[in-house]
C-alpha cells in the first residue's frame, strides 16, 4: 500500500508510459506493462471488455475513421480527481495529430489506473474517441 501522493505520482508515470508505448506502436509493452486485464473501455456507445492481453484491439493505429492519418497523440492535461493507495482516477484530455502535425481532434476521457500485482497500470477508460 502507498500513500495517496505517491499513488498519484506512480499512476501518472503509468499514464505517461502508456502514451509513449502507444505512440511507438509498442503493442507488447501496452499489453504486458501499461494495461491491466481485464481492461474495460467505454466508447462509441458501447463497452468493450478485454479479458486478456490477447483481446487487445487498437483502431487508431489502422488510421481509419475518426483517426484517419493518425501520427501521434499527446496528453493536454492529466488531472487526478480521486486517489487511494491502489487506485487513481484521472480526468484527461488528449489530442490526436496527423503525421504532418495537424490536429485530428481533442478528446476528454476518464482513465482508471490501478495497483495490482506490484505495478501501476491502466485498467479502465471512458472517452468520446473511437
Amino acid at each position: 500500500m502507498q500513500d495517496d501522493d505517491k499513488a498519484v505520482a506512480d499512476a501518472r508515470a503509468a499514464m505517461d508510459g502508456f502514451m509513449a508505448a502507444f505512440n511507438a506502436r509498442d503493442e507488447a509493452a501496452i499489453k504486458s506493462r501499461w494495461f491491466h486485464f481485464p481492461h474495460a473501455r467505454f466508447h462509441s456507445g458501447t463497452v468493450t471488455v478485454m479479458q486478456t492481453p490477447d483481446d487487445y484491439r487498437n483502431l487508431v493505429w489502422a488510421s481509419q475513421g475518426q483517426s484517419a492519418g493518425w501520427g501521434r497523440s499527446e496528453w493536454d492535461y492529466v488531472e487526478p480527481i480521486d486517489a487511494g493507495p491502489d487506485k487513481v482516477h484521472f480526468r484527461v484530455q488528449f489530442t490526436r495529430y496527423r503525421d504532418d502535425g495537424s490536429v485530428i481532434g481533442h478528446y476528454k476521457s476518464l482513465y482508471i489506473v490501478t495497483y495490482v500485482n506490484e505495478r501501476w497500470a491502466i485498467q479502465g477508460r471512458s472517452s468520446w474517441a473511437e
